[in-house]
C-alpha cells in the first residue's frame, strides 16, 4: 500500500475532525476546541502536499506547509475589500482565516510536526512505492 493512498484516506477524516472541534461539543476539552482546528488544518496541509508529491523528501513538504501556513496567517494582517469579501464566505474563512493570532503559528507548527511524526510511524507500516527499474 502506498503512503499517498493513506494520506488520501486520512484527509477527509482530518477535515471532519477539524469541523468537529469548531462545533465545540461540551465533552471536548477547552484547549481542543480552542486550538484543534488550526492544528488539524496544518496537518491536513502537510498531508495534501505529501499526497501530491510523495516522492519528494518529507522535508520539502514540511517546509512548504510551514511557509504556506505562516504566509496565510500573516496575510490576515492585510485587509482590502477584495480579500475581505473572500473572507466573508465560510470557505474563505476556513482557507484564509480572518484575523491574525500568534497562537495559530504554534498550532500550525505542532500540526505539521505531528504530520512528520505520523509519517515516520507510517513508514514502518506502509512500504513506499518504488520506481520501476
Amino acid at each position: 500500500m502506498k503512503l499517498r493512498l493513506v494520506y488520501l484516506a486520512l484527509i477527509p477524516i482530518v477535515i471532519a475532525s477539524a469541523f468537529a472541534t469548531r462545533a465545540g461539543w461540551p465533552w471536548m476539552p477547552g484547549f481542543v476546541v480552542e486550538y484543534g482546528d488550526d492544528t488539524l488544518w496544518a496537518w491536513m496541509l502537510f498531508m495534501v502536499l505529501r499526497a501530491v508529491a510523495p516522492r519528494r523528501p518529507p522535508l520539502h513538504a514540511t517546509l512548504a506547509a510551514l511557509a504556506i501556513a505562516y504566509l496565510c496567517e500573516i496575510s490576515q494582517l492585510y485587509h482590502a475589500p477584495w480579500i475581505d469579501a473572500i473572507r466573508g464566505y465560510r470557505l474563505g474563512v476556513i482557507l484564509l482565516g480572518d484575523c491574525f493570532v500568534w497562537s495559530d503559528m504554534v498550532c500550525y507548527t505542532v500540526g505539521i510536526l505531528a504530520g512528520v511524526a505520523i509519517e515516520i510511524g507510517l513508514r514502518h507500516i506502509v512500504r513506499p512505492s518504488r520506481p520501476a527499474a
